[in-house]
């Protein structure tokens, strides 16, 4: 809410870090394709801008599903 409310031309840097959970990666779906569009438990819809980013640093890609390794460009190294 606070990276969305801020309107100047900074990019904002959104920064994941830990094991992908099945249950919040999948319902961040809709944040992470061109609709940029964050929907939550509360039915509150959250629209993202081109200035916020997300940058996932995780511990492991055990429960991560081919489609979400794809869709975050995640690397395991």
């Amino acid at each position: 809410r606070k990276a969305v409310k801020d309107t100047t031309d900074d990019e904002k840097w959104l920064v994941f870090d830990g094991p992908v959970d099945t249950l919040w990666i999948e319902s961040m779906n809709s944040v992470l394709d061109d609709s940029k569009l964050l929907c939550l438990d509360n039915t509150e819809r959250i629209q993202l801008n081109d200035k916020i980013h997300f940058i996932f640093e995780v511990q492991d890609l055990a429960v991560a599903s081919p489609a979400t390794v794809s869709r975050c460009g995640m690397v395991y190294v």
